[in-house]
């Protein structure tokens, strides 16, 4: 008798892959709304900072700034 073969399994999808796309939309939005001169924003950084808060605001799961920074 044949022996079944054991199919392998998909890479599991990373938990908060939606979010992650939410808070990137919401980045991409505001480093667009300063290219335009839509937002008087001085910096990259104010522009993603932004955008992540208004990500948060809209549900998104996103660590805080110090919780992805102490990473070791």
């Amino acid at each position: 008798m044949a022996t079944k073969k054991k199919t392998t399994s998909r890479p599991r999808r990373a938990t908060g892959t939606k979010s992650r796309r939410r808070a990137s939309q919401e980045v991409r939005t505001e480093m667009h709304h300063k290219r335009s001169g839509k937002h008087k924003i001085k910096s990259r950084k104010q522009a993603v900072a932004i955008g992540l808060n208004k990500a948060r605001a809209k549900g998104a799961k996103i660590p805080k700034k110090g919780a992805a920074r102490k990473k070791k």
